[in-house]
């Protein structure tokens, strides 16, 4: 199937115009960025699956970047019930899991190439420990256990980071509601070593 580029995605031909207009827009916001200014790593993930969308709402707010964390706003991940399929007797992750993997890249790529402190950032991600927090805004509170996207969203960040996710030796988990716009919002940190010697 034939793709289409625009400011470095790719976008399957087959995708329907409402849907493709609809992603770039979560992946995009607030602002649009040139594409010469943007530079992409070799293990960047450019092209969006079609059957990306989980939950139909863009981030509230954009992605905020600074020298020493990274603070996010993300799609709810999948529940633990689609992140996986058992294929000849192995547990692997599912399209849908894979699907959003990719989203999240994205959305980290972006958010880093509109920042100045990216390159400090990704210096510092990678030399100490971490501090990883995630707010859950599901619908309900009733249909979604708080560690059920905890895993898939700590691995999806840290592979759009490329970061190794035994740096995080600090967890925080909160769960919330909002009906009208269910979401993540994440944030990782670089911990001095003081922080954590015993």
């Amino acid at each position: 199937m034939p793709l289409r580029h625009r400011r470095g995605i790719a976008f399957s031909s087959g995708t329907p115009l409402a849907k493709t207009i609809q992603l770039r827009k979560a992946l995009l916001r607030p602002r649009s960025i040139a594409s010469a200014s943007v530079k992409a790593s070799a293990n960047s993930p450019r092209t969006i699956p079609s059957s990306t969308n989980f939950n139909g709402h863009a981030p509230s707010h954009p992605g905020l970047v600074t020298s020493d964390s990274l603070a996010i706003t993300l799609p709810v991940p999948p529940s633990i019930n689609h992140q996986y399929a058992t294929v000849n007797g192995r547990r692997l992750l599912s399209s849908t899991g894979r699907a959003y993997k990719v989203q999240v890249g994205q959305q980290v790529w972006v958010t880093l190439a509109q920042s100045p402190n990216a390159p400090s950032l990704r210096d510092r991600l990678r030399s100490g420990p971490l501090a990883l927090s995630i707010r859950f805004f599901f619908a309900t509170s009733l249909r979604r256990d708080l560690d059920g996207g905890l895993k898939i969203a700590q691995d999806a960040i840290c592979e759009g980071l490329d970061v190794n996710d035994n740096r995080i030796i600090e967890t925080h988990l909160y769960k919330h509601v909002d009906k009208t716009n269910p979401r993540i919002e994440l944030s990782l940190s670089c911990l001095s070593p003081s922080q954590h010697e015993s």
